[in-house]
């Protein structure tokens, strides 16, 4: 991106790098802020691939899918890059057209993509499946290497919570459940909640706790003494009432046809998976702007 800015005058390429570094800072945790922080930087840049790129993934964030593709094929035409094959597919998804992001997931773009990207299209395209309520043939769709693989890779965790996911569907419990649990295992940055959905299906109840200085401590938060049953004597004027919290035992912690969000969606929803990636890759590369 830095080589890009450089085809602008200094004052105006510094502009358009802070706006795309706080495109990229808030674009998870202030999708609507990325978004307005995106229009400024295409504004006073829109030729430069960069600028249209984060413009997509700004508008993907914020669920304007229909923006989002426009951005992206703008940034794929002045690249020839097919890096966000997968991320425009999974816009089709979310424009109501499963059917067009299968067509795009057996394109010949596909073979161009790098290993990340082939199993970012095969996300996309299990959700287009299950849009088209196709839960065989999304689950079969996601069965594949990388999958059976016991190697962790960025896209691991996602790919076993996707497959769990499909099986719960189709009324697989005891797959999904072994599913589930191999995407806590896999899932090191916590970028799934593969943990609170195990915890559902072995029944496992979360209950918050009070201390004493009335504030609440989530049950998984509890250790040693605060794990043990909590009795605390509560006063309001004249009145006291003793109220004792049962212990809930220890507890684990917890997003295409191609494109997730914000994941494709392990629920078959697009907006954030196939994008999670490429955003991620983004942020790097803004950051080095700064």
């Amino acid at each position: 991106m830095r080589q890009e800015l450089l085809s602008l005058p200094k004052t105006l390429a510094d502009d358009v790098a802070r706006n795309l570094v706080m495109v990229a800072r808030l674009i998870d945790e202030d999708p609507e802020g990325a978004y307005g922080y995106s229009k400024v930087a295409l504004r006073l840049a829109s030729r430069v691939a960069a600028v249209r790129e984060a413009a997509g993934f700004a508008a993907y964030a914020n669920q304007k899918y229909s923006e989002a593709l426009a951005e992206f094929r703008a940034a794929r035409r002045m690249t020839g890059s097919v890096d966000l094959w997968p991320v425009m597919a999974d816009c089709e998804r979310g424009l109501g057209r499963p059917e067009k992001a299968l067509d795009m997931a057996g394109a010949p773009e596909v073979h161009k993509l790098d290993k990340a990207g082939q199993v970012e299209m095969r996300l996309v395209a299990a959700g287009a499946r299950r849009d088209m309520d196709q839960l065989d043939a999304a689950i079969v769709t996601l069965q594949s290497p990388e999958l059976a693989s016991h190697s962790v890779q960025p896209w691991t965790a996602r790919l076993r919570y996707a497959y769990a996911d499909a099986l719960l569907a189709a009324g697989r419990e005891g797959e999904a459940r072994e599913w589930f649990a191999k995407a806590v295992e896999s899932d090191r940055d916590g970028s799934t909640d593969a943990s609170d959905r195990l915890a559902e299906l072995d029944g496992v109840e979360f209950v918050d706790a009070l201390v004493e200085d009335g504030t609440t401590v989530p049950a998984e938060a509890r250790t040693g003494d605060e794990a043990s049953p909590v009795t605390e004597d509560v006063t309001t004027g004249d009145e006291a009432a003793d109220e004792t919290v049962p212990d809930d035992g220890d507890t684990d912690d917890g997003d295409t046809d191609e494109a997730a969000s914000a994941a494709p969606a392990a629920d078959g929803a697009p907006a954030g998976e196939a994008g999670e990636r490429a955003a991620a890759e983004e942020t790097g590369k803004d950051t080095g702007t700064e």
